[in-house]
């Protein structure tokens, strides 16, 4: 991943959940990761995805609270009201997250009580085009 490309997942994660203080930095360890921070706070990774020809991304972030708090959470996070949780037509394990009526990603439980979750996130090349 290199440094045009971060700056345009950057820019894309800043408009994407209305909050500037996001920042994309190299992994150390692996070139195809990056970092994703939140002021000083590291809160997740992205990965490049080459498979099939195309570029894309995978942005994901561990959320350390229960069901009923994560769209309070994300939205104190982030500092945008505009965040919301919506269910997901016939599955009861995952919700989306969206920014108004705009699809961001999908959160899903990592145990079965409900207590963390995991967003993830795919963020494909031409989504990066116009940034």
């Amino acid at each position: 991943m290199d440094k045009t490309e971060m700056r345009k997942l950057q820019d894309f994660l800043r408009q994407s959940f209305g909050n500037d203080n996001l920042k994309v930095t190299p992994a150390k360890k692996d070139a195809d990761k990056a970092e994703v921070h939140l002021g000083e706070r590291a809160i997740g990774s992205i990965e490049v995805d080459d498979e099939d020809g195309d570029r894309s991304f995978a942005f994901s972030m561990k959320i350390p609270v229960e069901r009923q708090t994560l769209q309070d959470y994300l939205r104190r996070l982030f500092e945008n009201d505009a965040l919301k949780i919506a269910a997901r037509m016939k599955k009861t394990d995952s919700v989306e997250l969206n920014r108004g009526d705009d699809f961001l990603g999908v959160i899903s439980a990592d145990d079965p009580k409900g207590k963390s979750f995991t967003l993830q996130m795919a963020i494909l090349d031409f989504d990066l085009e116009d940034i």
